[in-house]
């Protein structure tokens, strides 16, 4: 009786150690920005306008990448070579209300005066404003690149003169 005891206590805690090395799930979550504090990944400037805010988590170890434009999001997907960029977790404030919703299922409009100018606003379902015509992911991002390349044949026109 005592060896079963020893051997079940043994076993018991053999499990419990292999629990506990048992890997933890990555959070994908958005999360909190201090507003005025937090700057944008991509242009640097601090990100104050609560409904235009864009998020972007590495799924493989939670690191999140925040962006006061969806538009600066974007673009610094495009610009960046990294392997998990396909498998990214997205996520934009709504604009009504700020919360978040998911950015590859939001609804968009193309109207909307944002802090970087790409004129993308992003909705959930119940959120769209009436008479609006919406948009998907993928044409608000090729609006996104289209107003960025104009700005980069502005930028050279001006650099010319």
């Amino acid at each position: 009786m005592k060896k079963f005891k020893l051997f079940s206590l043994l076993l018991l805690s053999i499990g419990m150690f292999f629990a506990g090395c048992q890997k933890d799930k990555i959070a994908t979550d958005p999360v909190k920005i201090h507003w005025d504090r937090d700057v944008c990944q991509r242009c640097k400037m601090a990100i104050s306008e609560r409904k235009y805010a864009f998020e972007v988590v590495n799924p493989h170890n939670g690191k999140v990448y925040k962006f006061d434009d969806i538009g600066c999001g974007l673009l610094w997907m495009g610009e960046t070579k990294i392997s998990w960029i396909d498998d990214a977790v997205l996520w934009v404030s709504d604009a009504k209300n700020g919360k978040w919703i998911n950015a590859r299922k939001a609804y968009y409009t193309d109207e909307s005066i944002t802090p970087m100018a790409y004129g993308i606003a992003a909705y959930s379902k119940e959120d769209v404003p009436k008479n609006s015509k919406t948009i998907d992911f993928a044409k608000a991002k090729k609006i996104v690149y289209k107003i960025e390349k104009l700005n980069m044949q502005k930028l050279k026109e001006m650099r010319k003169q």
